[in-house]
């Protein structure tokens, strides 16, 4: 796998866009919930108004928590210092392996640029987790398959 250190920046703005998106659809859809609560109003529904709201207070509720949980990503993602040259997988690591790539610093999917296909994952992720700590030349098992590392940016 041909892939250089320029990429490292542009999978860093890659997850920075993905994190952004998150907390930019979570806070559209609790804005919603809002409006929605904040136009109701008692009539003569009765029980059925109150469990109404309830039900919204509900989702608000979870969103926040959804919320907080993105905001944390995005922090990890802030903190995350990406060294040009390193010689164990850290946090803001590009590790090449002997069939995929893995960006460790969080959890945003696939980075595709032409051919060439980076995993975003989570240092918490099982990947994230086996590669950790691990040097150029380990081997490791991952989904029944055996990889070794061959590089690490």
């Amino acid at each position: 796998m041909n892939i250089s250190l320029e990429i490292k920046d542009e999978l860093r703005r890659f997850c920075e866009s993905i994190a952004e998106e998150r907390i930019y659809r979570i806070k559209n859809t609790i804005d919603d919930l809002n409006d929605s609560l904040n136009s109701e109003t008692k009539s003569s529904a009765g029980d059925k108004h109150e469990t109404g709201r309830a039900m919204i207070q509900l989702e608000r509720e979870k969103l926040g928590h959804r919320l907080y949980e993105a905001e944390k990503v995005r922090q990890v993602l802030n903190g995350i210092c990406t060294p040009d040259y390193a010689t164990k997988v850290g946090q803001g690591s590009l590790v090449i392996t002997s069939d995929s790539a893995y960006y460790i610093a969080i959890s945003a999917g696939a980075f595709k640029k032409g051919s060439t296909k980076i995993y975003c994952v989570s240092a918490a992720s099982p990947i994230g987790k086996i590669l950790l700590g691990k040097s150029v030349g380990q081997c490791f098992d991952f989904n029944k398959k055996n990889s070794c590392i061959e590089k690490i940016l």
